[in-house]
Formats: structure tokens, C-alpha cells, sequence
């Protein structure tokens, strides 16, 4: 939202209030409290019909601080909040004569008292700043009232994240709003709306407001990140580095880190696609399809007519379609399938559940008290009030049912189309619930599946979400199509969902609107299949690999196999993320900051810590990428590139570039077919390139996020010092060759090369 008409110029029907200076600060428990009035204090005078903000700075956990912004404080306290986890912090206050500083770990905040204004600053460097007339307090002429800020941005300064968003990576120069819609993958409206954008120079902001936020991101003033909501008071968070990733992680241990989704949930995903014919009898031909031709298959999920159309959510199997269920979901479960249905939280009016819901107060009202529906997706349709603890009860013992009978995940669709003129039974703001009613919505699945299966089996396939959502994984793309534009906006949607939090993500391959030629069929599945989760799934037609010709059969065969190999390796960055909140799809700046070719890139990505993936975008099958320093060697064929520049190859359908970082040391599987084995056992640790007097270390997980193995590699000259607990394989890359193959037991082997 612009308040200004170029530089200068307010709007002529806005009216500015600006804190003019810091008359007055007062220290309390774990912060202090910064009097701004709006008006410089010439004399006693001064103080009469003059407003003011009040400046809160508090720090939740080393090396972040928070800004809390007032102007007045006798509104409802009727918003939902973000569920924050902060950590035990001793800042350090000074209150001088012209200045106060605040300083959280290497995380210093120092405000200037005439002309008020303040400036962060970590280990001496300064990060960004609100200078004098940046922050101020808005008031719109027979209109509401907004609070806006406005931080620095220095040249050459690239901004990030603001959640799964499909405009270009880098958000300089765009406009964005938190609101949660679903307007699928070709446009600036998300599903995934997080108000935290991440720097290039190293630290995070996190607006800590669920409902509608603004950001001018060097659009309004180009040297400045605007942003704002409606209303008296702006809170927000500055998240300090020194990198992106140290921001990151620090931004996710405030809001969440992610559960660790199952190992069974990384492998391949089969739809039964959205509108399509199908029955019992189709969902066995897929299956056995799959088997016949030897192509690994994990989870099997059921879309939205699983149920009885208009019925939508019942939470029944379609009789007509599915008559016996139960010993349906058994023959697939003896084959070693997972089971995952479609959901969503609206009630239609036409279910048995419609009236229950009713009669018992689990539905969202009017503000008169009605059931508020409407017939959009479905007739007559409800939305269940999550913020009622009998409606969560009431909905999980659906669930549970389903569960009983042999389910294991949940696709929780939509969540976005959440009406705002409404009344919720905990009487929260209708208009703040809007993007925060994701997260009581999936929380309510996630925890029940974790009550039921266990702490390690909860997995959903979420589209919407929210600051924190990614305490529930897995989240997927939303309503992409069928080309290679499609392909590139999932991308970068997925690259600036990771750099606002998001550690697991999936999208539908081959897209899920339009049929995709055989040749982008094949080139999606390579991408998806070196994603975190991989899943077939279209609208109104199949996504069967052999719809589009034997050749995509052989093309998902390879690449799934390679995943199940890849399998120690990936659930190892899986059980980091759960850790520490690193990403395991990461953009390219997060793992290279220091390298500015880097900082742009979004047609590539680092799959983990070790692995450069470049999908191909075109039907001459061109890749086109970009290596940081180092001898990069390529997983499949063994071949290097050298770093530093950019490459443009040819690949077939078996290949894309797909490389190694130097000096890893990366863990491949024994096991092809399945995602969840025993990853200690057969494992053969191949390390590449390493540079003398370098170590290379790698930890083998257990399927419960413990490590079953731990190896270290060190070289000296021609030699290699090997340590590991368990026994294994170790196989040594070098230019382009395979040097040394050589069995490790137990302890520490020296090798000669």
C-alpha cells in the first residue's frame, strides 16, 4: 500500500504522524520502553494535544529483537498470535543523553533520540535502519488507521521469501500482500502467505501480525522495505545472521522447527487425479500398472471422490465406487503402499455432518448467529470453527476412523477460502483469522496423526499455511499446469517457500491443470523426483507414467530408484531440518551468499547441503546452470565441470545436471525400490573431491532421526585418514575417475590413494 505520490509527497488524503523524537525511555524486565511523541519538545508547551508511539524493544532469544510499536492500546485483544517458541536471553540496555542502545547477543539496536530513528547493527556491521520519518503512524482522511515501516535496503541488497510465491525469486520492486486465496501458480496471489523476508546481507524480518500485511519491497521508496497493517500497533522482528542461513534458522527456532515427516512418505506418491472416472477397479489397474512394469510405488492417494460428490465432507467411502473399503485399503497396505485421502475443512450442506455441526455449534457463524455458507466448491457449504475445542474434537473423530481403517496421511486442501464477516467461537477477529485459520486446521490433522501413528508417522500434503505452518510438513505446490512455464513458477514458488521457513515441499509433476506433452512428463519427473516428496497427480486426466509412452515409464523407474538410493542421504538433511531448520531444498544464495552470481538464481537449487539440481526448462533438452568454485562432478555420469561459471549441455531423459559439491562425502543406499530401509546397512560413502588437508564428514540416519552411522574422511597428501562406527564402503571420486574402492570396518583405516 503506497501513502506516498512520489518521494515528497504524502497523499492528499492521508494524514502522517511521525515520531518526532525519543523523549523518554523506561527500562523494564527483558526490554525497554521508548515514549515517541509527534512532535519535537520545544518547551512544556509541546506536550499538550500531541500524540505519540510507543517503542517496545524486547529480545525472545539471542540475536533477534523485537519491535513493538504503539499508538493506541485500547483496542480488542481479540487477534490469534502466532504460537512463538523464544529461548532464555540476557540482553544489555544503555540509556544515554542521545542515543539507546540495546544490544541481544552480537545483535545490537541502537535508537537515536532527536530526530528519533533506529539502526541494527551485528558484530559492528550495520544490517538496516528506520531513519527519520520512516516509521510513522498513518491516518486516512474518514478512513481507518495504519502503521507502516520502512527499512533500508542497501544497494546490492536482494530481498527473499514473504512465503510460496510465484513472481520473480528476488521480490526488489514487487508489491505483496498477506492474504491466503487460492489463485493457483501463474499469478502474485500465494496460498502461502508468511510475513518474513529474508536479506542478502544476512538477516530476517519477521512481521509478527497473522492478519493482512503490506510490503512496498523497493517499489513505494526504492531504497526502502515498506511495510504495514491496518490498525494501532506493528510489531516486528529483526532477525539476525551474519548469514541468511544462520537468519533462517534463527527465524525458524522462533516460530516452529518442522516435524520429521516419515521415511516411507519420501517415495513415490500416485493420484487417482481430481476429476477423472475412476473406481476400485481403476485404482488396482494403477497399482498393478506400476508393479507390471517394475516402477517402485509407496504411497497411494485418493482425491476429492473418494466421497460422494456434494457430500464433501462426509468423511465416507462412495459406496457405488468403493464397496468395501476396508479390505480394499488392506490388499493395498499387505502391498507395502501407504494410504493417503483428500480432505478439506468445509462441511456441505448436503452431509450427514452438516446438521450435526449445526445443532452442535462446530460451524464458523454469522454475526447474527446463523451458520455462515455459501455455494462455492460445495453446496450450502460450512467451514468448521477450529477455534471451538469441541468442533477439533469433533472433526479428529472422523478422522480417526479413517485412520482405524488403514489411512495413514491426509491431503489437508484449501484452507483459504475463509470468509471474513463472521463470528468465531473464541470471538477472534474475523479478518486476523483469515490466513491464521491454516494453521488451527492443519495443526488439528497433524496432531492426530501424530496421537494415533506416532511421534515419527504424522505426514500431510498441505496446500495453505502460515508463519509457523512448517511445524507440519508437507506442504505442496498448489494448482500448477502442464508447461514449462508452470514448471519454472513451481520452482520458484518452492525456492521462496524455503527461504520464509518452509523445509519440505512437493508439487504435482507434470502439472496438475492441462495434460503435459511426453517430453515435459519425463523432464518434471526428473524435478520432482529430486524434490523432498514426489507426487503423480493431475486434474482431468491420469498421471500414469504409461499415458505418456514407455520411454516415461523407464524415465520414473530411474529416477525413483535413484531416490530410494539417494535415500541416507536426503532423510539425513531431513533429520538437519528437524534439527535446526535448514531447508533441505535450499536456493542457491542460502548455501553461496558470498558468491553474488549466486544471489539472483532460480532455475536451480541445492538439493541438502551436497547436491546442485538444474531442471531442464525446454524441449531441446538444454541445461543451462551455474557452478560456485570448486571441481563439481556429476552423480550419474562421474564426469566435472569446473566452477565459477556458467555451462550449457545437452542431457536426454536420463540425465539433467545433477552434481556433487567438492568435498562431500555422500551417502547411497543399498536399497532401490523402497524409501524406508535400514540405510547403515550396504551403504557405500562416496566422497569427492577432497582438497588436501580437508575433512569430509557424513552421519547415516536411523528412520527415527538417530545416526546409525557416523564416517569422517581427512586427507593428507596421498593418503586418507577413515573413521567410522559401523563398517562400510568407502569410494573415492577424483577428477572425473573413481580412484579407490575400499572396505572400512569399524575405527580408523589408513588409506593410500
Amino acid at each position: 500500500m503506497k501513502f506516498t505520490d512520489g518521494f515528497w509527497v504524502v497523499k492528499p488524503e492521508m494524514r502522517p504522524n511521525y515520531p518526532m523524537c525519543a523523549f523518554d525511555a523506561e527500562p523494564f524486565e527483558n526490554g525497554v520502553r521508548i515514549y515517541c511523541p509527534f512532535r519535537e519538545q520545544e518547551g512544556r508547551g509541546a506536550t499538550i494535544d500531541c500524540g505519540m508511539l510507543t517503542v517496545d524493544l524486547t529480545s525472545p532469544m539471542e540475536d533477534v529483537i523485537y519491535v513493538n510499536v504503539h499508538h493506541f492500546l485500547g483496542g480488542l485483544d481479540n487477534k490469534p498470535a502466532f504460537e512463538l517458541y523464544p529461548q532464555a536471553v540476557e540482553p544489555s540496555l544503555a540509556i544515554g543523553q542521545d542515543s539507546i542502545e540495546y544490544l541481544s547477543g552480537s545483535l545490537k539496536a541502537v535508537v537515536t533520540r532527536n530526530p528519533y530513528s533506529i539502526a541494527f547493527y551485528q558484530d559492528g556491521r550495520l544490517l538496516t535502519e528506520s531513519s527519520f520519518r520512516n516509521l510513522a503512524y498513518m491516518q486516512k482522511l474518514d478512513g481507518p488507521a495504519y502503521m507502516v515501516e520502512q527499512l533500508k535496503c542497501s544497494v546490492g541488497e536482494y530481498i527473499y521469501g514473504l512465503g510460496e510465491r510465484f513472481t520473480p525469486f528476488v521480490k526488489n520492486g514487487q508489491v505483496v500482500e498477506m492474504w491466503n486465496e487460492d489463485g493457483g501458480t501463474a499469478s502474485e496471489i500465494a496460498y502461502k502467505n508468511i510475513p518474513f523476508y529474508l536479506s542478502s546481507r544476512g538477516y530476517g524480518v519477521f512481521c509478527d501480525h497473522p492478519e493482512k500485511v503490506f510490503y512496498e519491497i523497493c517499489s513505494e521508496k526504492v531504497g526502502r522495505v515498506s511495510f504495514g497493517v491496518e490498525g494501532e500497533r506493528l510489531g516486528y522482528y529483526l532477525v539476525g545472521g551474519p548469514k541468511p542461513m544462520d537468519a533462517l534458522k534463527r527465524y525458524v527456532c522462533l516460530t516452529g522447527k518442522p516435524a520429521l515427516p516419515p521415511a516411507a512418505s519420501f517415495g513415490l506418491w500416485l493420484s487417482t487425479s481430481f476429476t477423472t472416472d475412476y473406481d476400485e477397479k481403476t485404482v488396482l489397474s494403477f497399482i498393478d500398472g506400476m508393479a507390471e512394469r517394475n516402477i517402485p510405488l509407496h504411497v497411494f492417494h485418493f482425491d476429492c471422490f473418494w466421497m460422494r460428490e456434494y457430500n464433501w465432507c462426509d468423511f465416507e467411502w462412495d459406496s457405488r465406487i468403493f464397496p468395501e473399503p476396508e479390505a480394499m485399503l488392506r490388499r493395498y497396505k499387505a502391498r507395502g503402499l501407504k494410504i493417503c485421502v483428500w480432505i478439506n475443512p468445509y462441511i456441505a450442506q448436503r452431509s450427514p455432518l452438516f446438521e450435526e455441526g449445526k445443532r452442535n455449534g462446530y460451524l464458523v457463524k454469522n454475526p447474527d448467529g446463523s451458520v455462515w455458507q455459501w455455494d462455492r466448491w460445495q453446496a450450502g457449504m460450512g467451514l468448521v470453527d477450529f477455534t471451538n475445542p469441541a468442533a477439533c474434537d469433533w472433526y479428529r473423530s472422523k478422522l480417526k476412523a479413517l485412520l482405524d481403517m488403514g489411512v495413514d496421511y491426509f491431503k489437508t486442501d484449501f484452507g483459504e477460502r475463509i470468509p471474513t464477516n463472521v463470528r468465531y467461537y473464541n470471538g477472534a477477529d474475523p479478518v486476523a483469522m483469515h490466513n491464521y485459520y491454516t494453521s488451527l486446521y492443519n495443526r488439528c490433522v497433524f496432531e492426530l496423526i501424530q496421537k494415533e501413528k506416532g511421534e515419527g508417522e504424522a505426514c500431510l500434503f498441505a496446500r495453505s499455511a502460515t508463519a509457523g505452518g512448517q511445524r507440519f510438513p508437507v506442504h505442496w505446490g498448489g494448482d500448477c499446469s502442464g508447461t514449462y512455464d508452470s514448471m519454472a513458477e513451481t520452482l520458484r514458488g518452492g525456492l521462496s517457500l524455503a527461504a520464509s521457513g518452509f523445509a519440505f515441499w512437493s508439487h504435482d509433476m507434470a502439472g496438475f491443470e492441462q495434460t503435459a506433452s511426453p517430453d515435459i512428463y519425463k523432464r518434471w519427473a526428473q524435478f520432482g523426483l529430486l524434490s523432498t516428496h514426489s507426487r503423480l497427480h493431475g486434474s482431468k486426466s491420469y498421471r500414469v507414467p504409461w499415458y505418456f509412452g514407455e520411454e516415461s515409464c523407464d524415465v520414473v523407474r530411474y529416477f525413483v530408484r535413484l531416490k530410494c538410493r539417494l535415500m541416507p542421504y536426503l532423510f539425513g538433511q531431513a533429520v538437519e531440518a528437524h534439527r535446526t531448520g535448514a531447508p533441505v531444498l535450499r536456493p542457491m544464495f542460502l548455501s553461496f551468499p558470498e558468491d553474488n552470481n549466486c544471489l539472483p538464481l532460480d532455475r536451480q537449487y541445492m538439493l541438502g547441503g551436497d547436491l546442485l539440481v538444474a531442471p531442464i526448462f525446454n524441449e531441446e533438452s538444454m541445461g543451462e546452470y551455474y557452478l560456485p568454485d570448486g571441481l563439481w562432478t556429476h552423480l550419474l555420469s562421474g564426469e566435472t565441470r569446473p566452477g565459477g561459471r556458467w555451462h550449457r549441455e545437452s542431457y536426454d531423459y536420463f540425465s539433467l545436471p545433477l552434481f556433487v559439491r567438492p568435498g562431500s562425502l555422500l551417502a547411497l543406499g543399498s536399497n532401490e525400490e523402497r524409501p524406508d530401509y535400514d540405510y547403515a546397512r550396504g551403504v557405500e560413502l562416496h566422497l569427492y573431491q577432497l582438497a588436501d588437508g580437508q575433512e569430509a564428514a557424513c552421519a547415516v540416519p536411523d528412520q527415527e532421526g538417530g545416526i546409525a552411522l557416523r564416517a569422517k574422511v581427512r586427507r593428507k597428501g596421498e593418503r586418507l585418514n577413515a573413521q567410522t562406527d559401523q563398517p562400510c564402503t568407502l569410494v573415492v571420486h577424483e577428477n572425473g575417475q573413481e580412484r579407490l574402492r575400499a572396505q572400512l570396518a569399524a575405527g580408523e583405516t589408513e588409506l593410500a590413494l
